[in-house]
């Protein structure tokens, strides 16, 4: 059979916290970060079959494409129902068999009929059957792996088949999986408990490839836990640090971790050597009540204010995922967290009502108890529940509004970007300042410091700033402007 046409689709984010939608003007970017997963799969695809992406957060889908391919492939996560479901209708006016994968179909492929075929799971050991049936013409309905694959398997990402300067950040994956098994988390149903890795060679030829196609910029470690596996970790991060050293790349780094990270110096000191900058760390909630209901083990017997605290000093900014809607959650929950929130200095707290995703622990038991209402729309900052609380339910959507606009108040936000500010000690490699870095410092001073709400406590950052942490006045722009986006997000609530 002559070589396939490939037409790859990842659909349109909403406007949510991580979208990012808001930052963009201010970096004239068109997307925040590319499509990892649809790039991994390209480069699993024979050598001569014609294959093209089409990123809906970066170009309109085309009529020309879809007639163009011979099959569609997307790949969705539960926030992008909506867009799938625009794609699915348009494959079947122009009668383009759809093959579909990623989180929305592995756990919810039962809701869409209409589509032909599907990938559920990971699709290392998957993609072989899936090309010599496409191959023979007779693709099977589904494909699913019956074991969690070898991560040394997946290639290099396709980079080519996009245009990184129109991203913010770039994107890696090194492992699989998280040895802990938190209620309310999907990680261990896509992916399982025990962490798989890349060898390290193999990550630092991924990124090797991205420096050698010009990129300078930050590169998201999209792991599921990166110290899931602590000695292939320190491993990687000597490698890294022996590779900056080589090449004199600029390239910074972000990742997610669990909370015990800040037990573990040496690995800290490794991360920040190797150019990491951020880490997101799931820190949920002050209430031990709840971390113990929902099974949050690492949370539990440790000062999660003085956890963050030793990430600052270690040089790492922390980035944050706090939880409302717990069952032994109480009236002053939300008191509560804005308290523990504002003294962590967490700059970018991600703020969500609890959700039940599908198959998660807390799904199965909100189902057994009769609780669970209806579908996730995978937006957990949506004011929204998809299952009956403990709590009075308007009471829980009202609070979590006002917690969140508050929040995102500039002179409640800027405050806490200044306890940042005090607890962080900025060390590692620095990243070059670009082009666009200008273009969005003019544009911060223009919308932030002139034309918005909260100009005064603007510019009280940034003389702050100037006076008392010149080193690390870019990084307190760059936050303002954050925060930009995330005020915007919070007043849609």
């Amino acid at each position: 059979m002559s070589a396939m046409k490939i037409l790859m689709i990842y659909p349109q984010t909403p406007d949510t916290f991580w979208s990012f939608r808001h930052v963009l003007k201010f970096v004239s970017k068109k997307a925040a970060f590319p499509p990892l997963g649809l790039l991994t799969v390209a480069a699993m695809l024979p050598c001569d079959w014609e294959v093209r992406l089409s990123d809906l957060n970066v170009s309109r889908l085309r009529d020309e494409d879809l007639l163009w391919a011979d099959y569609v492939m997307i790949s969705a996560m539960i926030v992008h129902r909506e867009s799938v479901m625009e794609v699915m209708h348009r494959c079947q006016a122009l009668s383009k068999p759809l093959i579909a994968g990623g989180p929305l179909f592995t756990t919810g492929h039962e809701a869409f009929p209409q589509i032909q075929h599907f990938v559920l799971g990971e699709a290392e050991e998957i993609m072989p059957g899936l090309v010599a049936d496409l191959q023979a013409g007779r693709p099977q309905s589904y494909y699913r792996s019956e074991r969690w694959p070898d991560l040394t398997l997946s290639p290099v990402p396709r980079w080519d088949l996009i245009q990184p300067e129109q991203y913010v950040t770039m994107a890696v994956q090194f492992s699989r999986g998280c040895p802990y098994d938190c209620e309310f988390c999907d990680i261990t149903v896509m992916n399982g408990r025990v962490p798989r890795t890349k060898m390290a060679s193999q990550l630092v030829a991924e990124l090797e490839t991205l420096r050698q196609q010009g990129w300078k910029d930050m590169v998201f470690l999209v792991d599921d836990n990166f110290i899931g596996n602590r000695k292939n970790t320190r491993d990687l991060l000597l490698e890294m640090i022996r590779w900056r050293e080589q090449t004199g790349h600029t390239m910074g780094f972000l990742t997610e971790a669990s909370v015990n990270l800040a037990d573990d110096s040496e690995l800290c000191d490794l991360m920040v050597k190797a150019g990491f900058k951020k880490v997101f760390i799931g820190l949920e909630t002050p209430s031990l009540e709840a971390l113990v209901e929902c099974r949050k083990l690492q949370n539990q017997t440790r000062d999660l204010i003085a956890a963050v605290r030793t990430l600052q000093r270690a040089g790492l900014e922390v980035m944050g995922g706090f939880i409302v809607g717990f069952d032994s959650d109480t009236h002053d929950i939300f008191r509560r967290q804005f308290e523990f929130i504002q003294r962590s200095g967490v700059a970018t707290a991600m703020v969500g009502l609890l959700t039940a995703l599908p198959q998660t622990r807390l799904f199965q038991r909100l189902r057994q108890e009769g609780r669970l209402e209806m579908e996730t729309t995978g937006n957990n900052t949506q004011a929204v529940l998809n299952f009956q609380p403990r709590m009075n339910r308007e009471f829980l959507q009202a609070g979590y509004r006002e917690l969140m606009r508050k929040l995102y108040e500039p002179k409640v936000y800027y405050q806490r970007v200044r306890t940042f500010l005090k607890h962080h000690r900025s060390r590692g490699p620095s990243l070059p300042l670009s082009r666009a870095d200008l273009e969005a410092f003019l544009k911060s001073f223009w919308l932030l410091g002139l034309r918005h709400r909260g100009r005064r406590a603007y510019w009280r950052l940034f003389w702050g700033t100037l006076l008392r942490h010149p080193r690390q006045f870019r990084h307190a722009i760059e936050l303002a402007i954050l925060g930009y986006h995330f005020r915007r997000i919070a007043n849609l609530l």
